[in-house]
């Protein structure tokens, strides 16, 4: 088996699915069909031809410019198609040739588009995240070591941990201080990783926030009102114990 063209092929197709992602990111917070009209530059609406559209080779190609009307291209977009193909083939090694690598897949491009549209618009839309829901339970009766009770225990867990922290800090500060997207994001996470993984996501996710916004808010000054969107960190949480959860999860009882 040549594992390093498999990974190279998984690689490919997780760029190429980023490359659609970047579609997503940019038109479901407006609004638009992610389907119709094709690629276009947002600039000067030129359609961009499909040799011109190669995941991260078009952008070094036309060196982050339009070929139409020369207006410069985020270097976000080649990065969206790397790490989700870096992703892809993390999950691929992880998993192997079971049916858990493209329902982990799956879960791992709604995962970054969700980070990236959170991020942008501190929003997490429901179209990604509701239908998230009942795809993951059913997914898993795909995975073995998954059970659909999990599943089911870790919507209501991950849905009904945020609503109930949500709650509690707003009866506390008369404020909102959790939105409704996080505690959608969280349900669906449950839902692909079972209950088992909703409260180390959620440590996780919170650590990692932790170590992102303190430092913002003491450099922005702002007595601890800097506005960071949590679902970022808890994809990030999430992908964490996805593929390294065993390992934290041996690493911490070798302590015992």
């Amino acid at each position: 088996m040549n594992l390093p063209l498999i990974a190279l092929f998984v690689f490919l197709l997780g760029a190429v699915i980023g490359s659609f992602l970047n579609v997503c990111i940019y038109r479901i917070p407006a609004g638009d069909s992610i389907v119709s009209p094709g690629s276009r530059c947002p600039g000067c609406g030129t359609e961009i031809r499909w040799y011109r559209n190669i995941p991260i080779l078009s952008f070094l190609f036309l060196r982050g410019r339009c070929a139409a009307c020369g207006m410069r291209i985020s270097p976000r977009y080649p990065l969206v198609e790397a790490l989700t193909g870096i992703l892809f083939v993390l999950v691929f090694f992880h998993f192997g040739f079971r049916w858990a690598t493209p329902v982990y897949w799956v879960f791992t491009a709604a995962l970054v588009a969700i980070t990236f549209i959170d991020l942008d618009h501190q929003i997490i839309p429901d179209n990604i995240s509701l239908p998230g829901i009942p795809i993951g339970f059913l997914c898993t009766f795909l995975i073995p070591w998954i059970s659909w009770t999990d599943s089911l225990f870790g919507i209501l867990l991950g849905g009904g941990s945020l609503f109930l922290v949500a709650a509690i800090y707003e009866l506390l500060t008369k404020k909102e201080g959790m939105g409704g997207g996080d505690i959608k994001l969280l349900a669906m996470i449950g839902a692909f990783l079972g209950w088992q993984g909703v409260l180390p996501v959620i440590f996780l996710g919170s650590f990692a926030g932790s170590l992102v916004g303190v430092p913002l808010m003491l450099i922005g000054k702002s007595g601890g009102k800097t506005a960071i969107p949590f679902g970022p960190f808890l994809a990030l949480g999430a992908l964490i114990w996805l593929l390294w959860g065993s390992a934290l999860v041996h690493w911490y009882l070798s302590f015992f």
